[in-house]
């Protein structure tokens, strides 16, 4: 029998609880505004497309927090300002609304709408200063609607009133905001309705996660950390509390049925996280299915996802199948994402073309359904087995990054989808309901792990995040101190408990990941705990009073995500946001001459790698005088040819002294880019290349991965250097070579 190749799309819809449980109040407006933008259309949009089947999981937190702005009973610190007349606003809600009220991708949300432009370039090219001093309560007025305009997604502008509001384009009322919030609340009313209808109707399946989002393998114990990493530094005091899984279990059960009439099947677990010990729990309360990262399931079987160059998997029957998981409480089967396809849609596509995109994932997957038939005995041209390609992914904050929301995109990609029959989308239920589970997995061999790097470190380890961990402990502690106070007598302890178990608190304390709201999370992370200690009538620790951690900027700090800025020399603030930093100028001191150099940025999508280099003062003519900047580097764990750097006047030192493999070349002066690489004998060979560059108030720089015939996950190490008259002048940075990998 012949079989298309299915594919599984799981969108991952999720909000942490941002109601403080000390004061009731809403902190921030995420729910509201992704609400407005993301979670309706995307399946709107999939119901043009009857043929197409996914998977929607929908976190009970934020299903919580929908209702509550549904039913009008949620008000955060935006929303306030909105519906404020202008002329009552106060000095802290100015200055308020100056810092936050640009908190979007400007290219795709700001810069298409003039108005809005216009006052994000005054912000922008004046300073907040100057906005407090010159904005009349017009420009204030404006940008209070435009913020929550911008939020609302292209599927929707069609709208008469919407239309009208776009057409105006300034001198906004507060009846017109009004009105924009009414709007606002009318759309965040269908989302639980339509996807309830559209699972009743068979083309969606609605699956659900643990109640507030915690890492369930760290809430059964917390040294399930120390599996992948051996070596990891634990918090001071074990957390080990089980039964806390059984607890966000049934609340997540109890608020699905009540929403959408019916029992779950499929459960995302928080992060994609596994463990052994939480199989037999997930089974207890009948959750037939759950789904995890490819990571997880190659740490299992001691199997690496080799791909080529393309970044086809070469063994993909290991990865594009469901597995069994047998317990004692009952058996399930379990799904691992492809990773890279996951991550494409999430962090790359949106700074291509949509038809581009779109042709591209149509291309990895007919690139696997290639290489799935060349392992077939009988050389047939039709898969002779129900094989399941699993894509799951955040399903809200990618979309600010590509054109109109990405409807473009998905609409061409649904389109493509649509007019292919050897592809069959499916839900995970479906595919479970027409095939059985060919191969098992021994269950208490399960890799404890996540979806990032199959471990845990991003939420335990960090000296910050351990800090929380204890905290989090002794409230934990306290509350099993208090027998009486049963979820059934003292509801708020145990509420606060739980929504201070969620995953996102963790996910911004100390290294790895930043926002401009990380004191909030520290704030409402502690706010939790100090719900719980007053439900208990119990001292509230003077810890948590106080941050958990500094929330300035660090200078120096390794890439915090994928970032594709746009290559014009003009450094763009939130282009290279999510880019590691290192500072360079001035940190050779008073022996040395003065570095020219002031900053290197780095990073890297599915495309490229990108450098971005500031220099000291505003002379930059005096830099393009020099001869120019060179990049090195190699591959440390690959055998390839390397050569010596090919530069006078080097000293005879680390780094400077190590053999490399490509050699980058900026000619300041002729605005020219070249690129070699290592050949026998210690030799370079010039290569065909097409590095985008731009020099204008820094440089930047974007070499594909094409030019230099990697394969992912390949780790490589580069170095910088300026010359002077064709000599070493300094290298950059001093005391390190950066380290990056291809995803």
């Amino acid at each position: 029998m012949a079989y298309p190749l299915h594919v599984a799309f799981i969108w991952h819809q999720h909000q942490p609880l941002y109601k403080s449980c000390r004061s009731g109040q809403y902190l921030l407006p995420w729910v509201r505004l992704h609400g407005t933008k993301d979670y309706l259309d995307l399946i709107m949009v999939l119901a043009k497309y009857p043929r197409l089947h996914q998977t929607v999981n929908l976190v009970p937190s934020l299903i919580l927090q929908i209702q509550d702005y549904v039913n009008g009973v949620a008000l955060d610190p935006y929303l306030t300002a909105a519906l404020t007349p202008v002329e009552q606003l106060t000095d802290q809600q100015r200055w308020f609304i100056i810092e936050h009220f640009f908190d979007a991708n400007h290219r795709t949300m700001i810069d298409p709408h003039p108005r809005y432009n216009e006052l994000y370039q005054q912000r922008q090219d004046k300073g907040a200063t100057w906005c407090w001093q010159n904005w009349t309560l017009a420009d204030y007025g404006d940008l209070l609607a435009w913020h929550n305009l911008a939020w609302i997604d292209p599927f929707f502008w069609q709208e008469d009133e919407i239309a009208q509001w776009f057409d105006q384009g300034k001198n906004f009322s507060l009846s017109d905001r009004q009105r924009i919030i009414a709007k606002q609340r009318h759309i965040l009313s269908q989302i639980l309705p339509q996807h309830r209808q559209m699972q009743d109707n068979g083309q969606i399946e609605v699956i659900t996660t643990p109640y507030t989002h915690p890492i369930l393998p760290l809430l059964a114990d917390t040294d399930a950390g120390r599996v992948a990493v051996p070596q990891m530094t634990l918090p001071a005091d074990r957390f080990q509390y089980p039964d806390d899984i059984d607890r966000h279990l049934r609340r997540s059960l109890h608020l699905y049925q009540q929403t959408f009439g019916r029992k779950p099947r499929g459960l995302w677990p928080s992060e994609q996280s596994v463990s052994p010990g939480i199989l037999p729990k997930v089974a207890h309360h009948g959750f037939e299915w759950l789904c995890s990262d490819e990571a997880v399931l190659g740490w299992t079987t001691q199997t690496f996802f080799h791909r080529d160059e393309r970044g086809t998997v070469q063994d993909p029957q290991h990865l594009y199948q469901p597995y069994g998981l047998k317990t004692n409480e009952g058996d399930m089967a379990i799904v691992f994402r492809d990773h890279r396809l996951s991550d494409l849609i999430g962090f790359t596509y949106s700074s291509m073309a949509p038809d581009v995109a779109a042709q591209d994932l149509i291309g990895h997957l007919e690139g696997i359904k290639i290489k799935l038939l060349s392992q077939q005995e009988d050389g047939g041209t039709a898969l002779e087995k129900p094989w399941l390609v699993t894509i799951a992914l955040d399903g809200e904050n990618c979309w600010e990054f590509y054109q109109q929301d990405g409807l473009p995109f998905l609409e061409s990609l649904y389109q493509r989808l649509s007019d292919r029959p050897e592809f069959e989308l499916v839900t995970v239920s479906e595919y479970l309901q027409r095939f059985e589970v060919r191969e098992q997995l021994p269950s208490d061999r399960l890799h404890s792990g996540s979806w990032i790097d199959g471990s845990f470190t991003t939420w335990i380890g960090d000296p910050v995040k351990n800090k929380a961990w204890d905290y989090l402990n002794a409230a934990r502690q306290t509350l099993a101190r208090h027998p009486e106070a049963t979820e059934k007598a003292n509801p708020a302890a145990w509420q606060a408990l739980l929504a201070a178990e969620g995953s996102d608190w963790f996910w911004w304390f100390g290294e790895g990941h930043s926002s401009n709201q990380d004191a909030m999370f520290d704030q409402l992370f502690r706010e939790h705990l100090a719900a719980l200690y007053q439900a208990l009538n119990e001292p509230i620790p003077d810890d948590l009073e106080k941050p958990l951690e500094s929330h300035e900027v660090k200078e120096t700090h390794p890439p915090q995500g994928y970032i594709h800025p746009i290559i014009d020399g003009k450094g763009d603030e939130q282009d290279w946001n999510f880019a590691g930093r290192i500072t360079v100028g001035g940190a050779r001191g008073t022996m040395h001459r003065q570095s020219l150099a002031q900053r290197l940025w780095y990073g890297v999508d599915h495309l490229n790698f990108y450098l971005r280099l500031d220099f000291q003062g505003t002379d930059l003519d005096a830099v393009k005088r020099m001869s120019g900047l060179h990049f090195f580097w190699y591959y440390p764990e690959q055998v390839l040819y390397n050569s010596p750097i090919p530069l006078a006047e080097l000293p005879d030192q680390a780094p400077l002294n190590y053999l490399y493999h490509h050699h980058l070349k900026v000619n300041f002066l002729q605005q020219q880019v070249s690129l070699s690489q290592a050949i026998a004998n210690y030799q370079w060979e010039d290569r065909q290349q097409g590095i985008q560059f731009c020099f204008d108030k820094c440089l930047e720089l974007a070499i594909p991965w094409a030019d230099l015939h990697v394969t992912p996950d390949w780790g490589l190490r580069l170095l910088g250097i300026l010359t002077q008259d064709h000599c070493y002048r300094e290298h950059l940075p001093e005391d390190q070579l950066l380290l990056l990998t291809a995803p």
